[in-house]
């Protein structure tokens, strides 16, 4: 109890850093995931060729080695001088768009074809028929697997702490660099993670229950 009263500021400080690189990873991944996932079902073959090849990449690719390339060699070819925290997140976010746009392509899948040749058969183009119709359609069956993969993006950002982002893991190495007991330590932090992981679940069974359709 005393590590967590005696560094109370540097336990919020991760606590927030933690809140706000997995809320702005998550953006990037939601914005990126829905458009891989409309080049992964396209009628035109270069775009589902590029949607295939980046999903195969990033989702077959360590974690680890995208933060490795994020921080030394992104900055030295195209973004010098770039902050950790955005670094972190583009590799983050990059990541976990590859699950989330396999996510949003099997939601496509439960949407019957009639539904989007009706659109078409009314002069709707292949965009159109895709934001208005069918993935509003979706929504519903692809809200479980987001939230999984949210609640494992959060746990992902633990790694970030390993590249000078303020974040929950870099308060844990900080204070058992002092000296503090190493099992308190974790065990707060380990609290904090599911404070935040039960949120999300809890947003999202809140979201499924507001769109369920009644049986």
């Amino acid at each position: 109890m005393n590590v967590l009263l005696d560094h109370l500021p540097e336990f919020r400080e991760g606590f927030l850093g933690t809140l706000a690189i997995t809320a702005a990873s998550a953006v990037l991944a939601l914005v990126l995931g829905i458009l891989i996932a409309g080049f992964r079902v396209s009628p035109i073959p270069p775009l589902r060729a590029f949607g295939t090849a980046w999903v195969t990449l990033l989702r077959n690719t360590p974690l680890t080695l995208l933060f490795l390339i994020a921080f030394f060699v992104i900055p030295q070819i195209f973004f010098s001088g770039t902050s950790p925290f955005v670094l972190a997140m583009g590799a983050l976010g990059c990541y976990t768009s590859s699950f989330v746009c396999e996510a949003v392509r099997s939601g496509i899948n439960t949407v019957p074809l009639g539904q989007a040749e009706a659109a078409r058969s009314l002069g709707m183009t292949f965009s159109q028929t895709l934001r208005m119709i069918v993935l509003p359609q979706a929504t519903r069956t692809v809200l479980p697997p987001l939230s999984s993969i949210f609640i494992a993006l959060t746990k992902n950002s633990a790694i970030a702490g390993a590249f000078s982002v303020t974040e929950l893991f870099s308060v844990s190495k900080l204070l058992s660099d002092k000296g503090y007991a190493i099992g308190w330590i974790f065990l707060w932090i380990a609290l904090a993670y599911l404070v935040i992981t039960f949120t999300i679940s809890g947003a999202f069974r809140l979201l499924e229950r507001r769109l369920e359709v009644a049986r």
